[in-house]
């Protein structure tokens, strides 16, 4: 097992009848990277994602998360990692501490050591004022912050958010990210997904994806200096208009 890889994909490939979601993936990202999967809707991103988390069998290929294979031990692979979306499972009739106290629950904590990580986590995401307070009651950017609290109550080495701030006012999109870099910093490895480009410039790393493939792998500035564009965006924006050229 290499402890600096968090991910590695082998020529990865997903077919769901005559669509091939993700042709021939082959990535590597690094322990403690922030690395963004770019591309339009559509290009392969949610399929890798859910490969990854061993949620879904890949067709052929290869993949493990912190040197685990996902398709061999995809039980092991969860332990290992947190999950987070614009979706993620809150429950508003719960308080910010009682959902922590449940997703540690789920996530294997109790007695001591759960009680512990609550109040970690209170602290570290800055929710201690509003532990009592009921999460339907938080605003969208409290909600995000609370749930990236929740996914990453039992220290995951690896977590997966995809389009975790999507309709979320830009301050919070801001201080949520400073989030992330925190852990990071501290060594977890963040894979996020995002149509926001000023958030895809703050990743370490990206990669493009474009109908399945992926078409370029490297820093902000690598990946504009690749497509000749001035930024990230232009170059999204370019690869969204050819593949909807390509429909």
């Amino acid at each position: 097992m290499n402890s600096e890889i968090g991910a590695r994909t082998e020529r990865l490939r997903k077919v769901f009848g005559p669509l091939v979601a993700v042709d021939g993936l082959d990535l590597e990202v690094g322990r403690g990277e922030v690395f963004g999967l770019l591309g339009p809707n559509g290009s392969g991103k949610t399929t890798t994602i859910r490969m990854l988390t061993g949620l879904l069998r890949p067709t052929a290929g290869s993949a493990t998360v912190v040197g685990i294979d996902v398709v061999r031990e995809p039980e092991q692979v969860r332990r290992r990692i947190g999950y987070m979306s614009q979706r993620f499972g809150l429950y508003e009739d719960m308080t910010t501490a009682e959902n922590l106290r449940f997703y540690g629950g789920v996530y294997g904590l109790v007695g001591a050591e759960r009680s512990r990580r609550i109040e970690e986590q209170l602290v570290r995401f800055h929710l201690a004022q509003r532990a009592r307070q009921l999460a339907a009651t938080l605003s969208g950017g409290w909600k995000q912050r609370l749930a990236l609290a929740c996914a990453t109550m039992h220290r995951p080495d690896l977590v997966f958010l995809d389009e975790p701030t999507a309709g979320v006012d830009p301050a919070s999109r801001r201080l949520f990210w400073q989030l992330i870099k925190e852990h990071a910093a501290l060594g977890m490895t963040v894979i996020v997904t995002t149509h926001y480009m000023d958030e895809a410039e703050r990743c370490d790393r990206l990669a493009f994806l474009s109908r399945g493939h992926l078409i370029g792998v490297g820093t902000p500035g690598e990946i504009t200096a690749r497509f000749k564009q001035r930024t990230i965006e232009d170059v999204f924006i370019a690869l969204q208009a050819k593949d909807e050229v390509a429909v």
